[in-house]
């Protein structure tokens, strides 16, 4: 079997080692970068990621690591969303760093056998019928690998998009956001989200005695890209908005991002693939893209190694894109309208922030269904039959509960096989059901259990078959009978 080969050791290269991993795929990580990037660009993880990390029976060792905040925002208002709300087993943002998640994802991936090569840049691709040649300048020479299937998960710029040609259109940026990790000599009591006419700042804690400014002033409003971001340009900005600069020295990071959005026109070409950054690229509101790159690797991982391994019916690696295509299109989308309130200087901008800020305080419903979004708790891909499916088809399953066995759901899935939960409180499941091939496709992992309190669609099925990367994959409201 000739190995996976994924470019790109960042939180998405990373996860998806890991998962093929799980089903003994040979997997080979190439990161350009000699050493981790000690800059954390993502430094929150949503509830939906948390709950992917726990069905490995990881989530415990990020949640150890991280920072537990109950609220989210959208747009920087300055209502903030109750995530407590949520119907998941972790209702809250965890505040990690990147450079720490991906410490704890590279122990993941390696202890589960990934092999991780530092200082290996691909420089291209030659796809042939039954396999891709990856050209790599390695530390000492140029050499060449051969891979069953080589997944680009190496960013905005991704050399194997380019190598593939497969197109990333989208829009020019308008706006330049910009960033700042400095030391402070007179820190704030806590976190600080200010907008008004003059622009709109945050400024957070990062461990070791530094704090992030991040944000954008009317200045930033304009489609040519600025020059290099300087500390004296962060004071500035931070001074015009906040009124002061709070002893600010010492940065240890500037940088700056636009909000050029675009998306790859396919996540498969062939035998290659795209992941994360490589696939859609958007302005960082609402600290989700490494969360979307960590679900769509979820969401290939299986896929890709049921097809390497030969045991995957026709057509499934197609449905990746499928299913994670219009997940990054809605991702765009939402950004962008975070964009347009974080943008929104004017004194008419300024009321549609504050009118929205206080329709998040009133109106529970709105609350939670952005929150949703934002923890991206309310993904469902399509079935092939919506017209005769099961309503769970395609859903998230929550770490469900059982009444008599002290485990959840999640603890069922560590294997990262796919899941039968026998529901019948008589009579099992028939060896065969349920029907349409699901079960025995799969060689699932069956288990009779009673649900402790079931709700909605759930309290009606009597057998659900789950997915590895915890969505639905069908249910049965009547049992199948000896």
């Amino acid at each position: 079997m000739d190995p996976v080969i994924i470019v790109g050791a960042g939180p998405t290269g990373l996860w998806l080692a890991a998962e093929l991993r799980l089903h003994d795929v040979p997997v080979t990580v190439l990161e350009t970068r000699e050493e981790r990037n000690p800059h954390s660009k993502a430094i929150t993880i949503h509830p939906r990621t948390l709950e992917l990390l726990a069905m490995r029976g990881i989530a415990g060792r990020f949640v150890s690591a991280g920072t537990r905040i109950p609220t989210g925002h959208f747009g920087s208002l300055s209502q903030r969303m109750d995530f407590g709300v949520l119907d998941t087993a972790y209702p809250f943002t965890l505040f990690l760093p990147q450079v720490h998640t991906e410490e704890l994802l590279e122990e993941h991936a390696t202890a589960l056998g990934a092999t991780v090569l530092r200082g290996h840049r691909v420089t291209g691709l030659e796809q042939a019928a039954d396999a891709v040649t990856v050209l790599v300048a390695g530390p000492d020479r140029p050499y060449s690998l051969r891979a069953s299937y080589v997944a680009g998960c190496d960013g905005t710029r991704s050399t194997v998009r380019r190598a593939a040609g497969i197109g990333f259109p989208g829009s020019e940026a308008t706006v330049w956001g910009w960033l700042g990790d400095v030391v402070l000599d007179e820190p704030p009591a806590g976190p600080l989200s200010v907008s008004g006419p003059e622009g709109g700042v945050m400024a957070l804690p990062l461990p070791g005695g530094v704090h992030r400014f991040v944000g954008m002033t009317v200045d930033d409003l304009r489609s040519d890209r600025p020059g290099e971001l300087t500390l004296e340009e962060v004071r500035a900005k931070v001074v015009r908005v906040l009124g002061r600069d709070f002893g600010m020295r010492d940065p240890r990071w500037l940088s700056r991002f636009g909000n050029a959005a675009r998306q790859a026109t396919d996540y498969r070409r062939g035998r290659i693939l795209l992941a994360g950054d490589a696939a859609h690229m958007h302005f960082p509101a609402g600290g989700v893209g490494l969360n979307v790159g960590l679900q769509d690797a979820a969401n290939l991982g299986w896929k890709l190694a049921a097809t390497v391994r030969g045991t995957a019916p026709a057509g499934l690696l197609d449905t990746y894109h499928a299913e994670r295509h219009p997940v990054g299109a809605e991702l765009l989308r939402h950004t962008q309208a975070q964009t347009a309130l974080l943008t929104a200087f004017s004194d008419d901008g300024q009321a549609l922030r504050a009118l929205l800020s206080s329709l998040i305080a009133e109106v529970p419903e709105l609350s939670r269904t952005l929150a949703e979004r934002l923890a991206a708790l309310d993904v469902r891909y399509d079935p092939p039959d919506p017209g005769t499916a099961h309503p769970l088809t395609g859903t998230r399953a929550p770490d469900l509960a059982f009444a008599d066995d002290d485990r959840t759901l999640y603890a069922l899935m560590r294997t990262g096989r796919h899941v039968l939960l026998d529901l019948t409180d008589d009579a099992p499941l028939e060896d065969s059901a349920p029907p349409e091939g699901g079960a025995t496709s799969w060689n699932a992992d069956r288990h009779r259990v009673r649900l402790a309190d079931p709700a909605g669609a759930w309290a009606t099925a009597r057998a659900v078959l789950i997915r590895p990367d915890g969505h639905v994959a069908w249910a049965v409201s009547a049992a199948a009978r000896r």
